[in-house]
């Protein structure tokens, strides 16, 4: 019987899992057989880096005698997967302001609404705020889900400074008594410049209208990208602090092993995966159920 993880991301899954059980099922480890390990992780968009530590701690083990069999190898790789996964958050869960960052395409605006009814239904009142002004089409969308969730939403022009527009969100957030502001902002500013002076602008303006608020921000990965998702996961963190990853159709990709990558050489947790295109198809990523899954035979 699938868990409702694997049977969701049955795509990365029945790719990996199907590849790597084989491994697992062997009466003897030896280096062969970690090249072997070494293809099938760098094939699911683990990345160098990453597939290179995870490599050089198992060989380490092999030489040392520790990893003789299938069943120990297939400790030892959890148990390092696990490790690489399980970064501290910096969000506290005492304040509820989230900026939604991310380039166009990834998922950030439906992101935004499928949070928003997610804290609506954990019994919060929630306003979203549509400040990617720069395209059109992002206010618009918001509004339709905003309609369809029945969720407050502030709306700007088109063309509107973002800032101002999230300056209108913070007045109504504090003069109405919402528990929970989420930003949607823009998602292709032409160069890096920019989009640091607009992140950093955006932040101030947050800053001084919430002065005792916790800012949150959250990139939205498409994980069908593979290591393109890692280069805007990089790029994103140089611009700005980035608390965690939400990352997207993860339902639709069968590699899955991004999330490697990001977490080990970028020090960012994810903290929730989307698949599908209803609202309510967004959960928390658990590392432990995420792992367990992927290696199991």
């Amino acid at each position: 019987m699938f868990s409702f993880i694997k049977n969701t991301l049955k795509k990365i899954y029945t790719n990996v899992t199907s590849r790597i059980s084989v491994l697992f099922a062997r009466d003897t480890i030896d280096e062969a057989t970690l090249k072997e390990l070494k293809i099938i992780l760098l094939s699911a968009d683990t990345g160098v880096a990453t597939t290179n530590k995870i490599i050089e701690a198992l060989t380490e083990q092999c030489h040392a005698g520790s990893l003789t069999q299938g069943a120990s190898l297939k400790k030892s790789l959890g148990d390092i997967l696990i490790s690489i996964l399980s970064k501290p958050s910096t969000i506290t869960g005492k304040s509820h302001v989230y900026i939604f960052v991310g380039i166009n395409g990834s998922g950030k605006t439906t992101c935004v609404a499928k949070l928003a009814h997610k804290l609506q239904k954990e019994g919060k009142r929630v306003l979203c705020v549509a400040a990617d002004t720069f395209r059109a089409a992002a206010v618009q969308q918001l509004v339709i889900w905003a309609e369809k969730i029945k969720v407050a939403i502030v709306t700007g022009t088109d063309g509107q400074d973002p800032a101002s527009v999230i300056f209108s969100g913070c007045q109504k957030f504090k003069t109405d008594g919402y528990d929970a502001l989420i930003i949607d902002t823009a998602g292709r500013l032409h160069t890096k410049t920019n989009l640091m002076h607009e992140l950093a602008k955006i932040k101030r303006v947050i800053t001084k209208q919430l002065p005792h608020e916790e800012i949150n921000t959250l990139l939205t990965i498409d994980s069908m990208l593979g290591q393109n998702s890692f280069e805007q996961a990089k790029l994103f963190k140089e611009c700005t602090q980035v608390n965690g990853i939400v990352l997207t159709k993860m339902d639709g990709t069968a590699k899955g092993g991004i999330v490697f990558a990001i977490a080990q050489e970028l020090a960012i947790p994810i903290l929730y995966i989307t698949y599908g295109e209803a609202v309510d198809h967004i959960k928390p990523f658990v590392t432990q159920e995420y792992v367990e899954n992927l290696l199991q035979s």
